[in-house]
Parts: structure tokens; sequence; C-alpha cells
């Protein structure tokens, strides 16, 4: 583990966990004594907290799994205020999101660090601007990539789309976490059997659905009790 560079954590889409898991594997590997931090290479959504500062709920979440205080380090180059596709809201506001300066933000951000835990923005292939997406970045930084399930109707095809689009860049997969949502699906049990049969790639854990109390109000991170909760339920890949 002395070696890890850290993973990219990538979703079969919007809204599965990737900023649970990413805030767990972080907990994780900080707990064997490694100085892990969150990075992400953009956000799309703000909230203004108490003070009237702008802040976002994923950033927050890596921040605390990550032990920085508020101005410690910049952990994403763009911040955007509407939750909505990143290339739409950026150039509604006249601004194009660039390859180069999430790379670069990536490397400072690494300097600061023992290893980074990467978390993407939506899935994959989620463009930047008009000619990249976000499978580009995740060529650049080369991390293992361990794929965020979100447990709901319809994730075996997103599962299997977003494998292959893994392996057709090179990717190294590291393995698959499965989410429970905030609802627990019907035949959660035969779907995990069926993923676990068509993935190439260790299966990590299933974080249940968190309990009521450590349920994320909206416009807020992650508690770190909600974090722990989860990285009791995943383990690191092997290698």
């Amino acid at each position: 583990m002395s070696k890890l560079n850290g993973f990219l954590v990538t979703g079969t889409d919007t809204e599965v966990g990737k900023t649970l898991v990413s805030g767990a594997l972080i907990l994780k590997l900080r707990e064997q004594g490694i100085k892990a931090v969150g990075f992400k290479p953009v956000v799309a959504g703000a909230y203004r907290n108490t003070k009237g500062e702008s802040l976002n709920e994923d950033l927050e979440t890596l921040r605390i799994a990550s032990n920085l205080s508020p101005d410690e380090l910049n952990l994403c180059p763009y911040v955007l205020d509407q939750p909505a596709a990143p290339h739409l809201v950026a150039k509604q506001q006249g601004l194009k999101l660039e390859m180069e300066v999430m790379i670069k933000a990536f490397h400072h951000v690494q300097k600061h660090a023992d290893c980074v835990v990467a978390e993407g923005a939506g899935g994959l292939l989620i463009p930047i601007n008009e000619n990249e997406d976000l499978s580009g970045f995740a060529s650049a930084i080369d991390l293992p990539v361990i794929l965020t399930v979100g447990m709901k109707l319809g994730c075996i095809n997103h599962t299997l789309l977003t494998q292959e689009a893994i392996k057709a860049r090179k990717l190294k997969i590291a393995g698959w976490v499965a989410n429970t949502l905030s609802e627990e699906m019907p035949l959660l049990q035969e779907n995990l059997n069926t993923l676990q049969a068509r993935i190439d790639a260790p299966f990590l854990g299933l974080i249940p659905t968190l309990p009521k109390e450590l349920q994320k109000p909206v416009n807020s991170p992650y508690s770190i009790e909600a974090l722990n909760f989860a990285a009791k339920h995943i383990q690191f890949p092997n290698k």
C-alpha cells in the first residue's frame, strides 16, 4: 500500500455514491497512516452556508475526509454554481473547461499527499468541452479505477457499458463497489450476483442504505460518521 498513488473513482451515473465511496476510501487510507487527499476535476452545483460562503457538498465531503481546513488546499479547479452537465454550465457562463488546467491542478494536489483519491463528475464519458470528456482526464492521471455502482433498476446495463468504456481506453479497473441507495432495490442480491458474474474486476463490497441519522441533508456534505459507516463495508483491492 505504501507505493499506492491513489485511485480514480467513477460511477455508472450521477448521484450513485461516488463521493461517499471516495470519502470512505480516503478514511481507510488515512487509518493506515497514508496521507490521502481527495480531488475533483470539476463540480457543478453550489450552496451557501450560514456565513454566506458558496460551497460544494462533494468538495466539502472530500475536505472532511482528507482532514483539511477550509482554505488549506484547492481540491478542484472548476466550481460551477448550477447542478447540470458541467460543459453546458460552463458554456452558459462563457467559460471553457480545459483538460490541461484539470491535470495541472491534480498534480498540485499530488505534491501535498501520499496518494490522491480523484472523484469523477457524473459518469466516465461526461463531456468537459466540445472535444474532450472525463475519460481523457482518467487516461492522463493513469490511476486504477474504482467503479461505483448505484444499485437501482438499470444498473446492470449502465455498469457493463461503463466497464466496456473503461477497458476500451485501456484503463485498469481495480475493483467495484455496490452502493445501496435511499431505498433498497427489489432483487438486490440477485442483481449483485449478476454483476459479480459479469464484471471482470474484484468486488470490493456492498454499502447498505445509510441509517436515517447518517443520511446526508440537502446542500450538506456527508458527516464523518457516514463516511466511517461506508468505510466499514468496503475493502481495498488486493493490488
